[in-house]
């Protein structure tokens, strides 16, 4: 198979990573790609639009595309590669509004009885913040739609969502995707990433991560895209696991079937472990960043046939899923400033020494190569990646990867996986 990937962070290097391995696949190609992605697929010269990009892979006899962000997703690639008779996976552009609107996911939980916060939505500010001065409780503000994972801000008082909504709504900070807002009612408890690959009709979990989303120790600083994570998460139980395939998951997937959005690919669940039991923060409609280093590192079993099931319908063929027992960690090194403005061109060294430690893989996302180095090319720069027989052990390996490596103004989060360690 000759395959195409889309994207050029941490998840699509993970991804390309993985998707060699696979003995059905000759040939990977990658837009727009990245400087560790350049080292084991080809790139796709950039192409203006979805059509042109679709009359590349037409042409080049791609038999598989795999989308890797929302972005595109939302704006309906796989709809136009469809419509050339080209295979891709991932939902189609009605099935992303999952992703792609807050509120539309939010009304879709309601009228299924999936557990979530309350919540109201508002295009208009003034009645978003009358309506925040009758909420007896802390709220979060969130863009309805995509802002990179940053769209989401604390209200903890009535000035700090106030001045939320002043943000997103008026000062247009998340640009479109800030035309309307979801305010919700925070929920108090421990995150967890659920993810499966469905076909629309069956579903299969992968294993259970944990993403660290503030920028600084301690939960602490600005939302980001993603900090570091780890596999598995030990606070979601076999129990937890069982009702969140039956309260969230199916019942998600056949409420979009339900309103004739069937969706095909990854659903990422977004969760907050409540006193009251588990209750869904957001949905994804695309493997999430930095969850995807931890996941497929740990995936035994080949990747593109149940790619491949989940567009043809035949998932429920693919129940013998493996999966390698050890424990997976990740820490992002970051740019200095991230999710602030961020300078970029610094050289980056000690890649090499980082991955000759046993089990520990480099991720890129936002590297580039110029001349003889690789520079950095973006906020999330890096993702270091380690297995080992448990969690503990995988949390050291992973930060003896990182200090291996440097440049100038490096950041990273030093108590990755310091829930998983207090429940140990």
């Amino acid at each position: 198979m000759k395959i195409l990937v889309i994207g050029q962070g941490g998840r699509e290097h993970t991804l390309v990573w993985k998707i060699a391995q696979s003995p059905l696949v000759k040939k990977i190609y990658c837009t727009p790609g990245n400087a560790g992605i350049a080292q084991i697929a080809e790139f796709v010269p950039m192409c203006e639009n979805f059509a042109e990009l679709a009359d590349w892979a037409e042409s080049s006899n791609i038999d598989l595309t795999v989308v890797g962000p929302e972005n595109p997703l939302a704006a309906g690639i796989v709809d136009v590669f469809s419509e050339r008779g080209l295979t891709a996976f991932g939902p189609d552009k009605q099935a992303a509004q999952l992703e792609g609107s807050k509120d539309f996911a939010k009304q879709l939980m309601t009228e299924n009885d999936i557990p979530t916060a309350a919540y109201q939505t508002f295009d208009n500010p003034d009645e978003a913040i009358d309506y925040i001065k009758t909420v007896n409780t802390s709220v979060f503000v969130k863009a309805d739609g995509l802002a990179a994972g940053k769209g989401v801000i604390p209200g903890r008082t009535i000035d700090q969502a106030t001045q939320a909504v002043k943000t997103i709504l008026e000062d247009r900070e998340f640009g479109d995707a800030g035309d309307s807002v979801v305010i919700e009612e925070e929920l108090i408890g421990e995150e967890a990433s659920f993810t499966v690959l469905t076909d629309g009709n069956y579903c299969i979990p992968f294993v259970s991560s944990q993403d660290h989303k503030m920028s600084h120790d301690g939960d602490t600083g600005k939302n980001t895209g993603g900090m570091g994570a780890y596999s598995p998460a030990p606070v979601m139980t076999p129990e937890l696991h069982d009702y969140v395939m039956e309260s969230v998951v199916y019942p998600t997937v056949k409420g979009m079937d339900k309103i004739g959005c069937p969706f095909k690919g990854v659903l990422y669940v977004g969760l907050m472990i409540t006193d009251t039991g588990p209750k869904v923060l957001e949905f994804n409609c695309r493997f999430g960043d930095p969850e995807t280093q931890v996941l497929l590192p740990r995936l035994k079993s080949d990747l593109v046939p149940l790619i491949m099931a989940c567009i043809d319908g035949t998932l429920d063929q693919h129940t013998d899923i493996e999966w390698h027992t050890q424990a997976a960690t990740c820490v992002v090194m970051a740019s200095g400033g991230y999710p602030n403005p961020y300078q970029t061109g610094k050289t980056i060294t000690g890649l090499e020494e980082a991955e000759s430690i046993d089990d520990v893989n480099v991720f890129h996302a936002g590297t580039e190569q110029d001349e003889n180095n690789i520079v950095t090319a973006g906020g999330r720069v890096l993702g270091v990646t380690a297995l080992a027989e448990d969690l503990k052990t995988a949390i050291e390996k992973a930060y003896q990867g990182v200090s291996a490596i440097h440049f100038d103004g490096a950041h990273y989060r030093k108590d990755i996986g310091y829930r998983a360690l207090s429940r140990i």
